[in-house]
């Protein structure tokens, strides 16, 4: 297999982006070869870690391809308002969900509508997005309303209306129990797994509090490290940054950590590329309000300065 080389004697091998190169390239040279769930196949390593530090604004945009980080941003005000239907998404421009709601409409109607004709349609017509848009109990879902069943009498049980609120949970422990370790925010809830579109990748976080300084770490059961990865370990940055300033306290760390971690098959000339580049600038994210709560920030809040990435590289999603 041919890989562009890298120089490991770069003048610039402190920065942060070198653990990632350093996995891709590990993967894409000795991973295990396999057939996946989507038919494409991929080159995979089981267990992986990536810490980055958090002070003084710092945030771990990647250099050596550009990165929509207002997207994944987004993505993650989203899951905060417990919405599953992929509509506001759309309305943002905001299209990272969009391929499983788009490939279920074309196996069940067999109408081989375009990508942005299937959103446009989403956006402008409620009872579509309503049939079509939405994603099953994934993320938001389970972030801020975890379903709660309580018994009834003779072995029945009812849904309460309301269920656990993790995220708001989360803040309350940070505050009054800084020393807890069961900060936790989970997705993985087994008996809607069914139900949702796709089973959560980026399944567990939780938070940890040392001397005034919080630190997140999430554990990502499968990561495609080739193009989600790059959103996943902002949006720890990110809801890591939210909760320490909710909780009067300094960004620590954001750890990332990966079960199943992998390259698609079909995604050669990006990592190929990928590789050949050197990452560089220092990217840092001012968060310009403090808002009322957690549930309350806008994507007007984040301004990122210092960064200086490279020409973005397409690759296809794996579905």
């Amino acid at each position: 297999m041919a890989t562009a080389p890298v120089s490991s004697d770069s003048p610039d091998r402190s920065h942060w982006e070198w653990q990632y190169l350093d996995l891709m390239r590990r993967i894409w040279e000795h991973g295990d070869e396999r057939m996946d769930r989507t038919g494409v196949g991929t080159r995979s390593i089981f267990g992986a870690e990536i810490r980055f530090d958090l002070s003084q604004g710092r945030m771990p945009l990647l250099t050596t391809k550009r990165v929509f980080w207002k997207s994944a941003s987004r993505e993650l005000l989203w899951f905060l308002t417990g919405e599953t239907n992929i509509r506001p998404l759309c309305a943002q421009g905001v299209e990272i969900w969009t391929d499983w709601p788009l490939d279920r409409y074309r196996r069940e109607t067999g109408e081989e509508i375009s990508r942005a004709d299937f959103s446009k349609r989403i956006v402008g017509d409620e009872d579509f997005a309503l049939r079509w848009g939405d994603l099953g109990p994934v993320y938001g879902k389970q972030w801020v309303d975890w379903p709660v069943y309580e018994p009834v009498g003779d072995g029945l049980y009812r849904k309460r209306e309301h269920g656990v609120n993790q995220v708001a949970e989360v803040v309350e422990s940070l505050k009054a129990n800084p020393g807890s370790r069961r900060h936790i925010i989970e997705g993985w809830n087994v008996a809607e797994l069914d139900a949702m579109a796709l089973p959560p990748c980026h399944k567990t976080y939780q938070f940890h509090v040392a001397g005034n300084r919080l630190s997140g770490l999430l554990y990502q059961r499968s990561c495609d490290l080739g193009l989600g990865f790059a959103f996943n370990i902002w949006s720890l940055a990110l809801l890591t940054r939210m909760l320490a300033q909710q909780c009067d306290l300094e960004p620590g760390e954001a750890v990332w950590m990966g079960g199943d971690v992998h390259l698609y098959l079909n995604h050669a000339p990006l990592v190929e590329e990928q590789l050949s580049r050197l990452p560089s600038g220092d990217a840092r994210l001012e968060i310009s309000r403090r808002p009322e709560s957690i549930f309350d920030y806008a994507i007007e809040d984040f301004a990122v300065t210092g960064y200086e990435p490279q020409a973005h590289i397409p690759a296809p999603v794996a579905v």
